[in-house]
């Protein structure tokens, strides 16, 4: 009985020190892959997230003046057409250079 019990000792003391052992390989190689992570987003060439809100902000804006430029383009098509529906003369349009 009592071999038996030193048996069951000496597996659990050889089962603990595997543990160990594998929680440091477990350490190792998170460290390792974390390294390696980091140099290949270094060389992806990525913006930072405070750069990537600036363009979005500028492009929501831009896009808001395209939309409004474009109501303000259909609105001056419409008066236009209002005013040669009417058969009011106009002035012919005139470009630098083409008197």
């Amino acid at each position: 009985m009592q071999s038996q019990n030193r048996f069951f000792d000496d597996l659990a003391r050889v089962a603990a020190g595997a543990l160990g052992t594998l929680s440091g390989v477990k350490t190792e190689v998170e460290t390792r892959l974390r390294e390696q992570l980091e140099k290949v987003l270094a060389g992806m060439d990525l913006v930072s997230r405070d750069e990537f809100e600036a363009v979005k902000a500028m492009a929501a804006k831009a896009r808001s003046e395209q939309e409004d430029l474009a109501n303000r383009v259909a609105e001056l098509e419409s008066k236009l057409a209002a005013l040669s529906a009417r058969g009011t003369p106009q002035s012919p349009i005139t470009t630098p250079g083409s008197s």
